[in-house]
C-alpha cells in the first residue's frame, strides 16, 4: 500500500430521497423537442399570410405593403365591423396607409389589418 491510501478518508454515500431520484431520471430521459419553436413560427407565418390575403381582398390593396410609421393605441376600442381593427390600450401598431378622412390602415402584432381612427393613436 502506498502512503496516500493509508490516510484516505472514507465518505459515506449521501442518501437521496427516492421520489427526487425518480423525478430527476424522468427529466433526464425526456427527449427535448428542438423543433418546437420552428413549428410555431410556421403556423404563425401561415396565419399572417392568410390575414394578408384577406386584407388585400377586403381593402383592394394591390401595392407593396410598407410601414409608414409606428404608433401606439391611446385607449381600448372595440371594432364595430370586420374592417375595423380592435385596439387595446398601449398596443403597438404599424401604420400601412393613410385613407381619406380621419382613418388609417394599421397592422397589429398578430398580423391583423384594419381601419383605425387617428384620434385613437399616439404617434412618436
Amino acid at each position: 500500500r502506498g502512503k496516500d491510501d493509508k490516510y484516505k478518508i472514507r465518505m459515506p454515500k449521501l442518501r437521496v430521497a427516492k421520489e427526487y431520484k425518480d423525478k430527476r431520471k424522468s427529466i433526464d430521459d425526456v427527449e427535448r423537442n428542438i423543433f418546437k419553436f420552428k413549428k410555431s413560427s410556421e403556423e404563425k407565418s401561415k396565419k399572417m399570410d392568410k390575414e394578408e390575403k384577406f386584407f388585400r381582398e377586403t381593402f383592394m390593396y394591390h401595392q407593396e405593403i410598407r410601414v409608414l410609421a409606428r404608433a401606439s393605441a391611446a385607449r381600448s376600442v372595440r371594432s364595430r365591423r370586420r374592417a375595423d381593427l380592435p385596439l387595446t390600450a398601449g398596443e403597438q401598431l404599424d401604420v400601412i396607409d393613410a385613407v381619406q378622412g380621419h382613418a388609417v390602415i394599421c397592422r397589429n402584432a398578430q398580423g391583423r389589418y384594419g381601419y383605425v381612427l387617428v384620434e385613437h393613436l399616439n404617434f412618436r
